[in-house]
């Protein structure tokens, strides 16, 4: 299954603003599901979490419902409006944010500047 089928069943709920997936693997690990949320005004951040479980396994399958779900203020995304799964994954997985992308590339580099502070003081968890 791709990105693009997991993103169709988690933003179809109106709560969900954007989305991104990161699989973030162990070293020996089959490793860890991440789902990142930007919500709408006034969602209630463990109510979509529940509603999303429940989507992910009827509508994809088990296997799909993330481990975590996290909350976050804006998804980083290029010029051309293209997610920026790769880039996050390898930041995750403790790449230096200026050795896997160009903040030229990015379409708000300042949204850029806030998704990196909140992953790094643990954004909040969400459903967990």
């Amino acid at each position: 299954m791709g990105t693009a089928e997991f993103y169709r069943v988690v933003e179809a709920l109106p709560e969900v603003i954007d989305s991104l997936v990161i699989d973030t693997p162990g070293p020996t690990t089959e490793g860890n599901l991440l789902l990142l949320l930007v919500l709408a005004p006034g969602a209630d951040p463990t109510a979509v979490a529940e509603a999303l479980r429940s989507r992910i396994c009827s509508e994809l399958t088990p296997r799909h419902v993330p481990d975590r779900i996290l909350t976050i203020p804006i998804l980083p995304r290029t010029l051309n409006g293209k997610r920026c799964e790769v880039p996050a994954k390898r930041i995750l997985g403790g790449a230096a944010p200026n050795m896997v992308i160009s903040r030229d590339s990015l379409s708000d580099p300042a949204g850029f500047d806030s998704f990196l502070q909140t992953i790094n003081t643990a954004a909040p968890r969400v459903g967990l």
